[in-house]
């Protein structure tokens, strides 16, 4: 599978979303009797869609309408809403901030040091309206704030950083012992991010419930640039799949890939979940609800590091609310709206009955899917070409 790139050198070839396409099926069934349903742990979810924990999307707020639609949100416990006890006023100036001056001003404002009783406090805001509260938090503050969360009832807890491993070597710091850490909570803990083979297999084998897939590939996200880090998600989600299947066969314990970054329109979720995801954690397509705290705008979550930010301000604008961006009906022709019917109706034409029967469909190497025959689309710039 390697190529040569040059004398002694060999490197192995990656895909990317804009690379492939599905095959239709040779059955079709009625895209309204597919079941996307999808368990982490034994708690069942309707729709296998997650909002990223980025402060520009996911607030109390948008959780509650997430989780009412029957997705889950993702509430960053390194946030503003930890950090802040009265947060509008903070995103106001994020959003009426200039490009020049946005890296430096959200820097700033996530100097504030995190208070232990806002992060009880937003957990038992998102529980009140009866639906699943899901935080992250780094590995270094995993520990102390699980422990926090756990009491406050917290359903899924979320340990994410830019690259996760197992066997991480620090000597300025504790590092976190995956294994104990999830043998120790008592709710279903998600781990993320990774990208290879061997690391799903051993974050699996420590306990994840899930496993989040992705460097780099995020809107807001410049890990790629600013490191040179990252594989291609289509690579990334198969070679991941492939482990979770390993790992399902040698335990018998059944972890959901989650494709995390990457995904602007429906095509490319319905493509992530033909190269292995159980879910999809979308960051870019949910703030552009008018629910998001973001004012259409959002930041990547390294964006705040001190010394060398890894994420940049993004405009996305507002374009609908979070049903029709989710749900439908749709009312842009760019794919980024009706993301359930999207899915369901790909599963349809696929002949897919259940997220795991399309994991099964047929992929096609295809670089010119987006472009073939589109020369109008192009030229007005409508639809698949604005």
């Amino acid at each position: 599978m390697s190529e040569w790139i040059g004398r002694d050198r060999k490197a192995r070839r990656a895909y990317g979303f804009d690379e492939i396409a599905l095959s239709p099926g040779n059955l079709t069934l009625n895209p309204d009797e597919v079941d996307i349903s999808f368990y982490i742990d034994k708690k069942k979810f309707e729709i296998p869609f997650i909002a990223s924990a980025m402060d520009g999307v996911v607030d109390p707020k948008f959780a509650i309408a997430m989780g009412k639609m029957g997705g889950l949100a993702v509430l960053n416990l390194e946030g503003i809403y930890t950090r802040y006890d009265n947060y509008q006023a903070i995103l106001d100036e994020i959003a009426k901030s200039t490009p020049e001056k946005a890296t430096e001003l959200v820097q700033k404002i996530y100097l504030e040091p995190v208070k232990e009783k806002l992060i009880s406090k937003r957990i038992q805001e998102i529980k009140k309206a009866k639906v699943p509260a899901a935080v992250s938090s780094i590995p270094q503050k995993a520990e102390k704030y699980g422990k926090i969360a756990e009491e406050a009832g917290c359903d899924i807890f979320i340990v994410q950083s830019t690259v996760t491993t197992v066997r991480h070597i620090a000597k300025a710091y504790k590092t976190l012992e995956f294994d104990k850490f999830c043998k120790a909570m008592k709710i279903p803990v998600i781990l993320g991010n990774s990208v290879t083979y061997q690391v799903a297999v051993e974050l699996m084998t420590a306990g994840a419930d899930g496993l989040l897939v992705g460097i780099g590939p995020g809107s807001a996200c410049t890990t790629r640039g600013v490191l040179g880090l990252g594989v291609p998600q289509v690579t990334a989600i198969c070679d991941s799949a492939a482990a979770r299947e390993f790992y399902y066969k040698k335990s018998g314990r059944y972890v959901p890939i989650i494709a995390d970054g990457g995904m602007s329109t429906g095509g490319d979720i319905c493509k992530a979940f033909a190269c292995g995801s159980d879910a999809v954690m979308v960051g870019s397509a949910f703030a552009r609800a008018k629910e998001a705290p973001g004012k259409g705008f959002h930041w990547g979550m390294a964006t705040p590091h001190a010394n060398l930010p890894r994420g940049t301000r993004i405009r996305v604008g507002t374009t609908g609310t979070l049903q029709e961006i989710l749900l439908g009906p749709a009312k842009l022709d760019d794919g980024t709206q009706n993301l359930v019917g999207a899915l369901k109706t790909c599963m349809g034409n696929i002949g897919a009955r259940t997220v795991k029967e399309m994991q099964m469909t047929e992929i096609v190497i295809a670089p010119a899917i987006k472009t073939e025959g589109k020369l109008f689309q192009a030229a007005q710039k409508v639809g698949m070409m604005k």
